[in-house]
């Protein structure tokens, strides 16, 4: 089987790992990838989001699968285009889409579907927005009881970091000025508990729950900071047990693919569920509509499954008859970003050093490249996943961290604290 992947981060290259294991795998190719995967893959010129240039790439290679990896690629009617053509293809069209393109489309889908999430006020326009906060008394909204700290979102895409989270009113009449210049506005509940990803693939009929994720979005040690694209994740979630799996199936993922099935989506690929595990039960926080990164540097690894069999499942409506198989260990990805990430940063920093990727730890590049001497540079803010493995999380951990200290340029940083709020009292 060709595999065709879109897209050049971290995900991507774990995904290009992953089915260069695969026994089924005849050719790998990679559009536009980056300097990690050409070690396993070619690599395509061309820009993913362009369903001409897709288009091109999949005659081209005869790729039997086309797997999309960003959202940008899907909400821009990739998919679609490569179905009209008759390709298998991982990933929804444009209209599933939207569960991740637009925030406040997903918020009233998981009204309509029953889903109990955060209570949300939509806006867009700021004087609105203003009015709306300045009617507040000590945190308390007239007809809608959010507590001090709120929830503000963008409603399009925003690469992970259109949130703010926060009780400052003129932080927050800021960050709504900024959004509401071309954006609509959500206002939400502030949850408190933890965070759980929970991915499920679905060939539009049936559906199948993938271990559950732990991301940490937080720049900083103990979850402070400005929000990133991840800074790393973890996988298994200790606290994620078969109770809590089949409560978050029951209320929200199953109630997710009826309302689905109702609307007519089509869904084929798989849907990302951010849940907000609170003292009250797991509310739904948001849909992606594609794996998480960095929660899939984790998760694959552990695939003891032919992720060939698998995605191919997927694509071409057989869901049900696959029952796929994880290794019985822990893994822990810590991301390695670059000098002033997530708000300024500089790309093209020269790589001096990457430790080697043994079986017990697994270095995933994201947007790197080489330079016209064929050196190593970063392409942008996260430039590597590391991942480490071990019978237990905190073996794990430890060869992560020693991982990411071996991953050298200038002025790179990583957080060591991932997953271990799961094991404090």
């Amino acid at each position: 089987m060709k595999v065709l992947i879109l897209g050049s981060g971290a995900r991507e290259h774990a995904l290009a790992w992953a089915f260069d294991r695969s026994k089924r795998n005849t050719g790998l190719f990679c559009l536009p990838g980056n300097a990690g995967t050409e070690d396993i893959a070619l690599n395509l010129t061309g820009d993913p989001s362009d369903p001409l240039a897709v288009m091109g790439a999949w005659r081209a290679t005869g790729a039997d699968l086309v797997v999309i990896g960003p959202e940008a690629p899907l909400a821009a009617g990739v998919a679609d285009a490569l179905r009209t053509e008759g390709a298998r293809v991982f990933g929804p069209g444009a209209e599933s889409a939207r569960l991740e393109s637009s925030k406040s489309f997903a918020r009233a889908f998981s009204d309509r579907a029953g889903v109990p999430s955060a209570r949300t006020v939509h806006f867009q326009r700021l004087a609105d927005f203003e009015r709306w906060l300045s009617e507040s008394r000590d945190g308390q909204v007239p007809g809608a009881p959010f507590s001090g700290r709120l929830v503000l979102k963008k409603s399009g895409l925003a690469a992970g970091k259109g949130v703010l989270e926060s009780d400052d009113r003129s932080e927050l009449r800021s960050f709504a000025r900024l959004i509401l210049a071309d954006d609509e506005l959500l206002v939400e509940e502030y949850l408190t508990g933890y965070e759980l990803s929970v991915f499920a693939l679905t060939d539009g009929k049936n559906y199948l729950i993938l271990p559950a994720c732990a991301d940490h979005k937080k720049a900083h040690p103990g979850d402070v900071g400005p929000n990133t694209g991840g800074m790393g994740a973890v996988c298994p979630v200790p606290t994620a047990d078969r109770t809590l799996i089949d409560r978050i199936d029951r209320e929200i993922v199953a109630p997710t693919f009826r309302q689905i099935a109702r609307e007519l989506l089509g869904y084929r690929g798989v849907l990302f569920f951010g849940i907000m595990v609170t003292a009250e039960g797991p509310r739904l926080l948001e849909y992606n509509v594609r794996l998480g990164d960095p929660e899939s540097q984790s998760l694959l690894p552990l695939l003891s499954s032919d992720i060939g069999d698998l995605f191919d499942a997927v694509a071409g409506g057989s869901v049900a008859d696959v029952r796929p198989t994880f290794r019985d260990e822990s893994a822990v990805g810590i991301t390695v970003a670059a000098p002033g990430y997530p708000i300024d940063y500089p790309k093209g920093i020269p790589v001096e050093s990457l430790p080697d990727m043994d079986g017990s730890s697994l270095v995933f590049h994201a947007g790197t490249v080489r330079d016209r001497k064929r050196g190593l540079v970063t392409g942008g803010g996260r430039c590597f996943t590391v991942v480490g493995l071990g019978d237990d999380y905190f073996e794990a951990h430890g060869r992560a961290v020693d991982a990411a200290r071996k991953v050298r340029f200038e002025g790179s940083w990583f957080r060591p604290d991932i997953g271990k709020s799961f094991f404090l009292d």
